[in-house]
């Protein structure tokens, strides 16, 4: 069994050493254990210091195009270079790398496609009280949008088999963390969680350049991606809170009506209207984008089946 521990960086020459200094080596069960670099534009010497340490894959992007893009550039070089497990951590030596055997055993074992490491958020000293909870708020609605039991949705630490690989698409070009769980629960993939231990911060996040930002780009990930996999779900619950309110302003007004007071109230009755028919119409947009999400549902497992064809076929002409 072949695991590849890949790890997205963009001007890591500091931090770089650090983080292949701290990953396994050895690990019961996998046969091999390689590293893949995926230099994101880096504009320090990222990439020459990840060739002196020995790395056997660098992938590099001549400009920087984001987590997300360096992420799944990072598992199609893996699944072509015949990864069975894929693991991804990050380049500044956040995560204990020799908690990477407790993200792989269940996988190993056959009881999980992903697995994510759940930090000690509570007890990491650089995280703020007010980033503490927003990172418990958002693990919270990725878990309801998802349906899945994660604790640590915005961990980026995380395993995959090499089948829930061929299943990742990822849209968005903020972050993958979010996209791929609740991507993962639409399709009833097994997604695990295990404790893992964080190193003292060698530097500040670049996904946090402020709260604000980090909230709004995140709120938009989890929506887009909640209305791509349950848009039936979304528009009639949100249709339907719009329908409600519509149907309070007209008994407001059969109520003033009944008592003599209707005629000063038409403007009520016009927004009340305007409402329900707002409502209506979401849940029709629901009914259609439902329909479309039916057919890239049918798409994904179409692209699965040709990906795996291609990555399978490439192994075996490889080996000959």
């Amino acid at each position: 069994m072949k695991l590849i521990i890949q790890i997205p960086c963009y001007n890591e020459e500091e931090s770089l050493a650090y983080t292949i200094a701290d990953l396994p080596r050895n690990i019961d069960g996998i046969d091999e254990i390689e590293f893949l670099i995926i230099d994101d534009g880096s504009t320090d010497r990222t990439s020459e210091i990840a060739c002196r340490l020995g790395i056997q894959h660098i992938i590099r992007f001549k400009n920087n195009k984001g987590l997300a893009r360096g992420f799944m550039a990072g598992v199609d070089a893996c699944l072509r270079l015949g990864a069975d497990i894929i693991v991804n951590t990050d380049a500044d030596n956040q995560y204990c790398g020799g908690d990477i055997e407790k993200l792989v055993r269940p996988i190993i074992d056959k009881r999980a496609d992903i697995v994510i490491g759940e930090r000690p958020i509570d007890n990491t000293a650089h995280f703020s009280d007010r980033k503490k909870k927003l990172q418990h708020f958002g693990s919270w609605v990725v878990r309801v949008a998802s349906d899945t039991d994660v604790p640590d949705a915005p961990s980026g630490f995380r395993a995959y088999s090499r089948d829930a690989a061929l299943r990742l698409n990822v849209i968005n070009e903020y972050s993958y963390t979010l996209e791929t769980i609740i991507q993962a629960g639409h399709n009833k993939m097994a997604v695990a969680s295990v404790p893992v231990r964080t190193n003292p911060e060698l530097r500040k996040s670049r996904l946090f350049k402020s709260m604000t930002s980090y909230v709004k780009r995140s709120s938009s990930v989890i929506i887009r991606s909640f209305i791509m996999y349950k848009p039936l779900k979304f528009f009639v619950l949100l249709g339907g809170i719009i329908m409600i309110v519509g149907l309070v302003f007209i008994i407001r007004f059969l109520i003033l009506s009944g008592i003599g007071y209707g005629q000063g109230h038409i403007q009520s009755l016009v927004l009340a209207v305007t409402l329900v028919m707002i409502g209506i119409q979401l849940w029709i947009a629901g009914l259609q984008a439902d329909l479309a999400a039916a057919n890239r549902k049918l798409l994904e497992d179409v692209q699965y089946r040709v990906r795996k064809l291609e990555f399978e076929n490439r192994n075996l002409d490889e080996k000959k």
